[in-house]
């Protein structure tokens, strides 16, 4: 079922989002929408639970030091 949300905002962030909905031809509302599971799809968010399996798994620890090295040389590809 869809909820309503009232959201205050700034003229010139008003004027972005309208612009930016029309580019897509959409709705503000549905621009907002589309935005924000976006964002929140391609970011990456960990429970407290998982980090304390990665704070104490050695091998995992590794793996992401080695992608961060991996990412500050440039030795990566991007896959869309």
């Amino acid at each position: 079922m869809s909820k309503t949300i009232t959201l205050r905002i700034d003229d010139d962030i008003y004027t972005l989002l309208k612009t930016a909905a029309n580019g897509e031809k959409r709705t503000i509302s549905n621009f907002i929408e589309y935005a924000a599971v976006n964002y929140l799809s391609l970011s990456s968010y960990v429970s407290d639970s998982e980090m304390i399996i990665i704070e104490n798994d050695e091998s995992l620890k590794k793996e992401i030091n080695k992608g961060l090295k991996d990412i500050s040389t440039g030795k990566f590809k991007i896959v869309q």
